[in-house]
């Protein structure tokens, strides 16, 4: 029995850790994204965690603080960035770097990883010289190269997209590994190798190296670290108490020069080593871990209530986020769904995809029409075939839509109908979304006014899309996603998107991912004939 109370003391999770796994837990509360495979995009999504989470992750439910500054910077040109530098020195100057101890996804799964039983790494003047690397990323990808794309009106968050592990593990992998994106596998390119190669180093790394990551490369600690000292929660020192014995920086595992130093995360680990005392972790002047009040049994009973009340308090937060965004409702959906008029939708359809069919071939010839028969004709003296219930699969009716177009006026789907229609979903900050436009432009310049074709901006604006659209000279239309289009049509964050309906309104391609003009020049010329 002694023997398993001793292995269960040994092994079981301390306070700092269960304080990381409720961290982690609370700002990935949309565990029905893990099933579903989709984003949440609902309003807290609007709102930064202190931590470095993905916002990409699919049970993401708040945005990285980190991301957020890169594209406030890249579009500092237009707006101010307040909330973003405001949100940062809030979090700076009431926490420091106790949110890279305690409240950080990937300081958690760092730490998980270095306890893989291997020979260790230990902190010395060549990890103290490297720990200064992640200032000069902060400074490069954060904040310059964001910066240089303000003049283009195309914001480039850097650091996400080139380095950061949090957005390849918890974003890409992480939607990845869902069976319902598999055919997204085809839109992955050298940047994805890259990155996923940047993911395997820095986890490998951190086998070995104790928080290699947080130590040498994250943006987001450096940031905290410049208000470390003036912080309201963080480690201090009594200096009357102290001996100078060196014991706290040598049991450090971080390449801290002294206690609550830019590099010091405080977790606390310090405290127990302290023969005098000194040091203790603080709220203002509350000691929340210190000697004291472990060697004071009135001061420890209060504590011990203290925290029992904050951890109820906390267990209540989450319980009611996990309720509040995982329990089904129609609210969200039901806002960024627009109204469909029609015929009626809903169960599945089989007709088939227009790839099946041979080259030439009309959508109406595959669902068995004779030739030489207008579309949607039925042959005299058959009873009249129904119509495609709405939806947003190939084959069904597209939902009709009314959005409204940057430059004034608005696009609506069902002044279309006896034509052929192209819709393309888009984003500034979508790279591949944008180094596609100029194949709906050439589309357009083709077959003018024989194909309508709208380009719909994500409601994800981070930019000024007008200003960006200036720098260009496109005809066609481009309209804001103002009433949950893309959803309507089965979409979501992942762009580029295009959608392609016949005269009639039914689609023939619904795809997520870059198209050519070659292959739009295929799909549209059948349907003309």
């Amino acid at each position: 029995m002694d023997k398993t109370k001793n292995w269960l003391a040994r092994h079981m999770p301390t306070k700092r850790r269960l304080i990381q796994l409720y961290a982690a837990l609370l700002y990935n509360a949309n565990l029905k994204g893990y099933i579903s495979g989709d984003i949440y995009t609902g309003k807290t999504k609007a709102v930064c965690v202190p931590g470095l989470n993905c916002y990409s992750c699919p049970g993401a439910v708040g945005a990285c603080p980190l991301g957020a500054l890169q594209n406030a910077l890249a579009s500092s040109g237009n707006r101010a960035p307040y909330y973003v530098l405001g949100i940062l020195l809030l979090f700076g100057i009431t926490l420091g770097r106790t949110i890279c101890g305690y409240l950080c996804p990937m300081g958690l799964i760092q730490e998980l990883l270095h306890k893989i039983p291997t020979p260790k790494l230990k902190k010395s003047r060549v990890t103290r010289a490297l720990s200064w690397l992640k200032y000069i990323i902060l400074a490069v990808f954060v904040v310059i190269i964001p910066l240089q794309y303000v003049s283009k009106h195309l914001p480039l968050p850097a650091f996400c997209k080139y380095i950061c592990p949090a957005g390849t593990f918890e974003g890409a992998v992480g939607l990845l590994a869902n069976p319902a994106n598999s055919d997204k596998f085809s839109m992955l390119n050298i940047l994805f190798t890259r990155k996923f190669v940047i993911l395997v180093l820095i986890f490998g790394a951190c086998v070995f190296i104790y928080r290699a990551f947080c130590r040498f490369l994250c943006p987001l600690g450096a940031i905290y670290g410049l208000f470390n000292k003036m912080s309201l929660v963080g480690v201090r020192v009594e200096e009357q108490k102290c001996v100078h014995c060196g014991l706290c920086t040598g049991h450090c595992q971080m390449d801290i020069r002294r206690v609550g130093d830019h590099e010091c995360i405080n977790c606390a680990g310090c405290v127990s080593v302290c023969p005098t005392g000194a040091i203790s972790l603080r709220a203002g002047s509350v000691p929340l871990v210190s000697k004291e009040s472990a060697s004071e049994p009135e001061r420890a009973g209060k504590l011990r209530r203290n925290r029992a009340i904050a951890w109820a308090a906390a267990l209540a937060v989450l319980a009611g986020a996990l309720l509040y965004f995982n329990l089904p409702r129609g609210t969200d959906e039901a806002e960024k769904t627009p109204d469909v008029t029609g015929p009626a939708s809903g169960g599945e359809t089989d007709a088939p995809d227009p790839g099946d069919a041979a080259p030439g071939t009309l959508p109406g010839d595959v669902a068995g029409e004779e030739p030489g028969e207008a579309p949607g004709e039925d042959p005299p003296g058959e009873p009249a075939q129904p119509a495609p219930p709405v939806g947003s699969e190939v084959g069904m009716t597209g939902p009709d839509f009314t959005v409204p177009l940057y430059g004034g006026g608005s696009f609506a789907l069902a002044d279309t109908r006896g034509s052929v229609t192209v819709i393309n979903f888009w984003a500034t900050w979508c790279g591949p979304c944008v180094n596609e436009l100029p194949h709906f432009q050439r589309l357009h310049e083709t077959f003018g006014d024989e194909v309508r074709i709208v380009a719909v901006h994500s409601d994800l604006v981070t930019d000024d899309v007008d200003a960006f659209l200036a720098n260009y000279d496109y005809t066609i239309p481009f309209a804001l996603d103002d009433s949950g289009v893309i959803a309507a049509y089965g979409g979501s964050v992942m762009l580029p998107q295009t959608i392609v309906l016949d005269k009639n309104g039914v689609i023939v391609y619904n795809t997520v991912g870059s198209v050519t003009y070659e292959l739009l020049e295929s799909l549209v010329e059948p349907l003309l004939d």
